[in-house]
């Protein structure tokens, strides 16, 4: 088992979120004894607290980079009052990430310094920043086990589950409860009404949130320019392979990668929707998507114990191409030229082959 290389520091911090009266419970942990090298931001899915990413947080800080963990508004640390109470749907949620990427920019501004910021988007948490007006102020996107949320795109076990879900066991609870308790019935976690009309409507539509949220939505989307880099495991029970390119191809004008997973690369027999961030995947996958991150710092920024991954080095699929057929491990797409980088090194094309 990988062991922390530095010691770490945690801190707790309110955030209050601009136009609203939320306020989103913040916890960031960095190394103690070494600078820091740039910021990452762990954007949750629905129902899963900050906490459940903290060990990956902690492996991450004693590589000298500072994490940033929060809950969505409504939801676990960040619940304000009764959860039937709660006003939150996912555009909300979209605007408390813009909320958290802009308050780390304006922390490292008030040090007159301009550390890269990376974000780590777990299912909904890769979803969400393509909805952000302005774009989230980030240097890269990885997202982890992410992808369209609509019922036909579903991997396998979760599809065959989706109608009952979906038109007889979410409605009711939530009828029933204003709200859903999800916690308390062993389903996915407590959650605002809001939020679980709006996430039906999306799942239950072809075009997920941009067939509900229409043009405004599309455009967010296209607005985004910073690389994005998708691990899509092949196990996950909730995100299928369609259900991933589907929404790589929502963030069009973004540099892309998408890489595939499968659990013999982590020597597990399962990675599934949530295995990413177990702590005993911190030997296998946790230092490959490290290197991911690493290539966004710059030249400036390399993680302590990461070889330099080289840009480049293999063949560019088309996209047409990659289309057809499941790659065994990376197909990248190359985009139209993104808009100047906030941080150094960053080009508008990553591809690697492993």
């Amino acid at each position: 088992m990988t062991t922390l290389l530095q010691p770490v520091g945690w801190t707790e911090a309110q955030l209050a979120v601009p136009g609203s009266d939320a306020r989103l419970a913040l916890r960031h942990c960095q190394p103690a004894d070494m600078p820091v090298r740039g910021r990452v931001v762990l954007a949750p899915a629905v129902g899963v607290p900050q906490t459940f990413y903290a060990a990956f947080a902690e492996w991450l800080a004693a590589r000298g980079l500072a994490v940033t963990t929060f809950d969505y508004r409504g939801h676990a640390a960040s619940l304000q009052g009764p959860l039937r109470q709660a006003k939150a749907d996912l555009l909300d949620w979209a605007q408390d990430c813009l909320a958290v990427a802009q308050h780390l920019r304006a922390l490292d501004a008030a040090e007159g310094l301009q550390r890269p910021v990376l974000w780590v988007g777990h299912s909904v948490g890769a979803q969400l920043p393509g909805l952000c007006r302005p774009a989230l102020p980030v240097d890269g996107m990885l997202t982890v086990a992410s992808g369209s949320g609509y019922w036909r795109d579903n991997a396998p076990p979760t599809k065959r589950k989706a109608l009952l879900w979906w038109w007889c066991i979410q409605p009711v609870i939530t009828a029933l409860c204003g709200c859903l308790p999800g916690k308390r019935l062993g389903l996915i976690g407590d959650l605002p009404a809001g939020v679980v009309w709006q996430w039906r409507r999306w799942c239950m539509h072809p075009s997920y949130s941009l067939g509900v949220e229409g043009e405004r939505a599309r455009q967010s989307y296209a607005a985004v320019r910073y690389p994005v880099h998708a691990l899509s495991m092949t196990d996950d029970e909730m995100m299928s392979w369609n259900s991933t390119r589907s929404l790589l191809s929502w963030y069009r004008n973004a540099p892309q990668v998408l890489e595939r997973v499968r659990p013999a690369d982590a020597g597990q027999p399962r990675i599934g929707h949530f295995g990413f961030f177990r702590r005993d995947m911190a030997d296998t996958l946790w230092p490959r998507a490290a290197a991911v991150l690493e290539q966004w710092l710059g030249p400036a920024g390399d993680m302590e114990g990461l070889p330099r991954r080289p840009h480049g080095g293999s063949a560019v699929a088309p996209a047409s191409q990659a289309a057809l057929a499941e790659p065994a491990t990376v197909v990248a797409k190359h985009c139209p030229p993104a808009a100047p980088s906030m941080a150094a090194g960053q080009g508008d094309l990553f591809t690697e082959a492993t």
